[in-house]
């Protein structure tokens, strides 16, 4: 069987965002011979969750699952997307009656071989304030019911998680059970991208497609207010060229990562390549 070469990218950003990915994946799919793309898309409408019409424009352009977080239901309309839609997921650790669903698996067709992905969003506890169960039982509870190699041939875990220390260890008890641990929320770049000891890749944050020269996304005029002053002043997407970040990981046939690269195309930062 031939590997499958897997994109994801890191939380889309606004506007800007949006428009980079619909821009510019077509291209990057054709380059870099991508099988497969993951994206998290929890603030794709105006930095604050993803509605039911963004959802269907990104999965339009080239999308295959958007993953989500904290922001997942912020935008009302996306509740009847997560019961009906099953390429948009939401943390597989929210609450029990949690509309939508949090694992799910993909078929795809290569090389005459159907092959299947999971791809599973978990929620970070540390300095997070969603009341979410936690990541690691949850974690622990799919291992001991899926295997890798078996139930899918590539599994992609999006672990939306604010602290590094969360995600390495997220990384670190997934190693050998996934083909990729990649964390999103804090919107940047990490340089620790690799493969583990047993096979999983990892990085601790895909960074974001959008403006870069912001902060996190959102325009500084608010964002400084709001440290200088301890007010809630009110806070706008940044405007301009969005960068788009992410990994590629190349799986082989037992579901494991043979490379994992970043990747980073246009806008602010230089980019990288993959």
């Amino acid at each position: 069987m031939s590997d499958l070469k897997i994109l994801f990218l890191g939380d889309i950003f606004g506007r800007p965002g949006r428009k980079a990915v619909k821009e510019n994946l077509a291209t990057i799919r054709a380059e870099h011979n991508l099988d497969f793309v993951v994206a998290n898309g929890e603030n794709a409408t105006s930095g604050r969750g993803l509605s039911a019409a963004h959802a269907q424009d990104l999965l339009q352009c080239g999308i295959d699952v958007i993953t989500l977080g904290d922001h997942a239901f912020d935008q009302r309309d996306i509740t009847q997307t997560l019961s009906s839609e099953q390429r948009v997921l939401r943390p597989a650790n929210f609450t029990k009656g949690t509309a939508g669903r949090g694992f799910n698996t993909f078929t795809y067709q290569k090389d005459n071989i159907t092959k299947k992905i999971g791809v599973m969003n978990l929620h970070g506890t540390v300095f997070m304030r969603m009341n979410v169960l936690c990541p690691f039982a949850a974690s622990r509870v799919h291992m001991a019911e899926h295997t890798l190699g078996e139930d899918y041939d590539a599994l992609i875990i999006d672990a939306h998680t604010e602290a590094t220390s969360e995600i390495a260890a997220l990384g670190h008890i997934w190693d050998g059970h996934a083909s990729l641990v990649v964390g999103t929320h804090t919107h940047i770049p990490t340089a620790d991208t690799r493969v583990q000891p047993n096979g999983t890749a990892f990085q601790s944050d895909a960074g974001m497609c959008g403006v870069f020269n912001s902060s996190l996304g959102m325009d500084f005029d608010g964002v400084v207010k709001r440290f200088e002053n301890s007010r809630p002043y009110p806070m706008q997407p940044a405007t301009g060229t969005a960068t788009m970040c992410g990994v590629i990981v190349t799986v082989g046939d037992n579901g494991l990562a043979t490379s994992v690269t970043p990747l980073r195309v246009g806008g602010d930062l230089q980019a990288t390549g993959a």
